[in-house]
């Protein structure tokens, strides 16, 4: 497979954007796609706000350099870290005809319309909680919500070393659901706000009650993006349609494609980011 000019970048510090890449890919089989994972330098999460802008900027204009007109950020931490300055900053400076979006916005405009107690938990990295980038976007659409955030900085070394569906990550998915739920009784929807956490879904739901709602992005943000391009034609027509999907990796590439295939459930063979 290879790359193909005019496709949608999928970026992610890692492997958790292929959750979204893999939602995206089903209700939009048609497109090409370029999707990067960053592993060489991830995790983002305790990376500060400078160090994470600057290392997405550097991966967003390499897919620009591979003629993606369109880039999603499907990763939390880098939406909530970098997005912002990028599409402030930089897109109208040097890239007035290139698109940047994220995972945060989408999944903010639908997430009150979920919760029937008004009181939703926010599951994340120390850097997209502590961005406090959820509690102002859902705000924004639902200003009578409470938002509850919860740390859980133990959950992606956990996926990305395969131990997530060992005994030992029973301990800490528990630890952490219990000091988000300490937050707040009326937690009835909770926000998987981090693009790896749906592996440990089926762990999730063993701990939380049968009325709480568990929401992961994917299916969200692939939903915004139909949205998106019926709306934007002038990036719609430079999208090519030929199902083309290449992957690349800052990172070792047989790494990568070992621990893709669990998140993607197949098979695939990245190429090194050059």
């Amino acid at each position: 497979m290879n790359a193909q000019k005019n496709a949608i970048g999928i970026f992610d510090s890692g492997f958790g954007g292929l959750t979204v890449f893999k939602a995206i890919a089903e209700k939009l089989p048609d497109y090409n796609y370029i999707y990067l994972g960053d592993n060489a330098r991830s995790p983002y999460g305790d990376h500060s706000f400078d160090t994470v802008y600057q290392y997405t900027l550097e991966c967003v204009e390499w897919l620009f350099k591979q003629g993606c007109p369109l880039v999603i950020l499907a990763c939390n931490t880098a939406s909530a870290k970098a997005l912002r300055s990028i599409q402030q900053l930089d897109l109208p400076k040097k890239y007035p005809n290139r698109r940047v979006l994220g995972v945060i916005r989408p999944t903010a405009e639908v997430i009150g319309e979920m919760s029937k107690s008004k009181s939703i938990g926010v599951l994340g990295t120390r850097g997209t909680v502590k961005s406090e980038s959820y509690l102002i976007e859902i705000n924004k659409f639902f200003p009578d919500v409470e938002v509850y955030q919860q740390s859980c900085p133990m959950w992606v070394p956990l996926i990305e070393n395969d131990e997530h569906e060992s005994e030992g990550a029973d301990y800490f998915v528990k630890k952490y659901i219990d000091e988000l739920l300490e937050q707040s009784p009326a937690i009835d929807t909770i926000l998987l706000a981090c693009t790896h956490y749906p592996l440990l879904a089926p762990k999730i739901e063993e701990v939380i009650s049968e009325q709480v709602k568990l929401v992961a992005q994917g299916e969200i943000v692939a939903s915004s993006l139909v949205d998106y391009l019926a709306r934007h034609p002038e990036i719609e027509n430079l999208l090519a349609r030929d199902a083309q999907q290449t992957f690349y990796t800052s990172g070792d590439t047989q790494i990568f494609n070992a621990h893709a295939s669990v998140f993607l459930g197949t098979t695939l063979e990245a190429k090194p980011m050059r």
